[in-house]
């Protein structure tokens, strides 16, 4: 486990699944680049919940990388979450494993909905709360055919969000339906 050393809370969850997580999204030929469907994937995503921030999140043992991405503006480009992405050695499309909460809901296997995460000390002390000013968080993990969680499916805001048991159902949802677009692309390949 990780903790912080002043307040002994749990940062980030170990991830023993990591390599064999890594292995599979090789076996795909994903989470190594930007991919346009992913991409519209998130805007989609963001139009349905109303957030600003949206992404398709693939998690490897050291980062996080957003195959897919929307920002407020409605571009790939992340530049509102690059520059606080740049500081932990990222440029938009990457996050350090210790930043943020789809690495809990990875590891948990389970979607998390974190209406205020200051209402969590857990999730409150996150660097994204102070570096991007997160608010609010929901996500949910792709588990594939192999029972392996790929990565996530999340939105943010830098306001508190109201998400609601709806909310809940429809990030279960639309991750549900983002697995079998991977499991059609995968049964493509073959």
């Amino acid at each position: 486990m990780t903790y912080d050393p002043t307040g002994h809370l749990l940062l980030t969850p170990i991830d023993k699944d990591a390599p064999a997580r890594v292995q599979r999204l090789r076996e795909l030929g994903l989470g190594e680049r930007p991919d346009a469907a992913f991409d519209e994937f998130a805007h989609r995503l963001a139009d349905v919940t109303g957030a600003p921030f949206s992404m398709v999140n693939f998690i490897d043992e050291n980062r996080q990388f957003f195959a897919g991405l929307h920002t407020p503006e409605g571009t790939h480009s992340g530049s509102d979450l690059g520059a606080a992405a740049a500081n932990t050695g990222g440029v938009g499309r990457y996050m350090a494993r210790d930043h943020g909460y789809c690495p809990h809901v990875v590891v948990r296997r389970k979607a998390l909905v974190l209406e205020d995460v200051c209402d969590y000390p857990r999730f409150a002390g996150n660097p994204v709360v102070d570096e991007i000013g997160i608010r609010s968080y929901m996500g949910a993990p792709l588990i594939d055919r192999s029972g392996i969680a790929l990565g996530t499916i999340c939105v943010v805001d830098t306001d508190v969000r109201p998400w609601g048991r709806a909310g809940l159902e429809t990030i279960k949802a639309m991750a549900a339906e983002l697995v079998e677009q991977i499991h059609r692309r995968e049964d493509s390949m073959f």
